[in-house]
């Protein structure tokens, strides 16, 4: 079997999932870019929730650093001169944030990981409403 066929066969679901995103972030629209990230950043919290709820550390261990990595380039990509409060708050929210997942990623117990996932899932459902707009 050819390495393409190989890497497919292993996990479709995943090979789906980096094939749809990188489709919705070709546009370089930097808002849906943004869209994109909360679902990336909802999605490993739910799944380190998940690998708790399993006892799988390394996958654990990977999604609370892919979800840091995604709150870093959150925080990182907002325009304090023009975002003015809100840029603050937002910095302050993800800050936040990762200060819970890094503190929680020292215990077992999955409830923080979904608390956050359910702010900053509140806080994608203003954005999405924002570009709707």
């Amino acid at each position: 079997m050819h390495a393409y066929a190989t890497t497919i066969g292993r996990n479709p679901d995943a090979m789906y999932r980096k094939i749809d995103l990188a489709g919705r972030t070709a546009s370089g629209d930097p808002h849906a870019l943004v869209g994109v990230l909360y679902e990336e950043l909802t999605r490993a919290l739910g799944a380190v929730a998940g690998a708790i709820r399993a006892g799988n550390g390394t996958v654990k261990s990977e999604k609370i650093s892919r979800a840091v990595a995604i709150l870093f380039a959150l925080e990182g990509g907002l325009d304090f001169e023009r975002g003015g409060p809100l840029s603050t708050t937002l910095a302050g929210l993800y800050r936040g944030a990762r200060r819970k997942i890094v503190d929680a990623s020292l215990g077992d117990d999955p409830q923080p990981f979904i608390e956050v996932a359910r702010n900053l899932n509140e806080i994608a459902g203003a954005w999405r409403q924002l570009k709707a707009s």
